[in-house]
């Protein structure tokens, strides 16, 4: 945003001025070790870029939303703004009290009760006990968790501790307020209590700071968003001017501009797999008569990524060789949000698309297209090649969360799936 004299005069709550935040890869432990007690002159480390001077303005009043795919430098900005991170060069300028709906309950002691928690939490805020002891009724009829506010945090479920932390941090009144995908937790009346709250704190002009995938939201309550992709601000502007130029970023149709920096992401095996959403320490078992690999997502323009457009078409692939005979070998995959419940779905058995044999030595590539209308948000991906043999259910290679999906949403409904209802009202 160009700075109008109308800018000149409004005060500034967050100020960063080319940020930049450089992590020292190694290949092994030892590498580590060496430059660390400086036993060899040789560099053993490979630069990452997380963020590339990044200048960003925020004004008292404003909500400014930032938006990205995997890796872009979102969490990492955030958590300089907060204090959890150090910039490795520029300036960050905080003025005001903030509250970050980043990770919820992070600095809970699970042996306290909630009780003990809410004071030590305050406290750590820079609250006073008198402020908190002001706050306590608001958060405590918030949480909405009964007497169990006065057990210990250990014996809450995870839904109780998430409306606890959430109502913690939300209810002690920051003048600054940094939100990332934190609205989408609990169940769907607490999620609309938490919204509420959100547009409390908007329309009482305090400073919002709001990163999330979900589009609609972002359209809906930022006066203004910042784009980032690989660490490096492509602009700032109007909601939907943003948004999309956000949506040619996610199809490869948005040339990024180039850096001088010779070390900037010099990783090719990082970059493909922040581009892929692999899972290197992903769960994996099997008879062993079977193996998967090149596994990946590809958007409707066969572009490999780890983030598809709702509404839009996208094809799961992977390869298996068989190392053994295997009479009908079924391939599948399932679908979970973050919490572990699964979502859908499928296999080549259900779907009646191949009921084959196969020999020991053959390849076979597996595609699976299909259009999607999950909600917005973050999503695993697990694969599987399975059979039966006389009878019994037989695990030749299965691997769990290998990947990562994020789908990107400008409308949003209830639950796990859009309906894509046509609404008609009339007389």
């Amino acid at each position: 945003m160009t700075a109008t004299q109308t800018d000149k005069t409004r005060e500034i709550a967050i100020c960063a001025e080319n940020i930049s935040k450089v992590y020292k890869l190694y290949d092994k432990p030892s590498d580590r070790m060496k430059e660390a007690l400086g036993l060899s002159r040789k560099k053993h480390h490979k630069e990452h870029y997380a963020l590339t001077d990044v200048d960003l303005t925020i004004y008292k009043g404003e909500t400014v939303g930032i938006i990205g795919t995997n890796g872009s430098g979102k969490s990492t900005i955030l958590k300089i703004i907060t204090g959890v991170l150090s910039p490795t060069k520029g300036t960050m300028t905080v003025d005001g009290r903030i509250s970050a709906l980043l990770e919820l309950g992070a600095g809970f002691n699970m042996e306290y009760n909630g009780i003990e928690n809410i004071y030590l939490n305050g406290t750590m805020m820079g609250f006073s006990e008198k402020e908190i002891d002001e706050k306590l009724e608001s958060i405590l009829e918030f949480a909405d968790i009964g007497e169990y506010v006065y057990q210990p945090c250990k014996t809450y479920s995870s839904g109780m501790f998430v409306r606890l932390a959430f109502a913690v941090a939300i209810n002690i009144e920051p003048e600054i307020l940094i939100v990332d995908e934190a609205l989408s937790v609990g169940d769907v009346f607490f999620q609309a209590k938490c919204y509420h709250k959100f547009e409390e704190f908007k329309k009482a002009g305090k400073t919002i700071l709001f990163v999330s995938h979900d589009l609609s939201s972002i359209a809906k309550y930022c006066d203004r968003v910042v784009l980032l992709n690989k660490g490096i601000k492509l602009g700032e502007g109007a909601p939907k001017e943003m948004i999309d130029v956000y949506k040619q970023v996610l199809v490869g149709q948005y040339q990024i501009p180039d850096s001088d920096d010779e070390n900037l992401l010099e990783d090719d095996e990082i970059l493909a797999r922040a581009r892929s959403g692999v899972n290197p320490d992903a769960l994996e078992y099997g008879t062993g008569a079977a193996t998967i690999k090149d596994y990946h997502i590809t958007d409707k323009n066969g572009t490999v990524t780890s983030a598809i457009i709702k509404g839009e078409e996208f094809t799961l692939h992977y390869t298996v060789e068989f190392s053994q005979d295997i009479k009908a070998p079924i391939f599948a995959f399932t679908i979970k949000n973050i919490k572990g419940t699964e979502i859908t779905g499928t296999n080549s058995m259900f779907e009646k698309a191949f009921l084959e044999s196969v020999s020991k030595g053959d390849v076979k590539k597996v595609t699976f297209t299909q259009k999607m209308d999950l909600q917005g948000g973050e999503y695993l991906i697990s694969l599987g090649v399975t059979g039966y043999e006389d009878d019994r259910f037989q695990v030749y290679h299965r691997l769990y969360d290998v990947l990562n999906v994020t789908v990107v949403s400008d409308k949003d409904t209830v639950g796990y799936y859009d309906m894509n209802s046509k609404v008609v009202i009339s007389d």
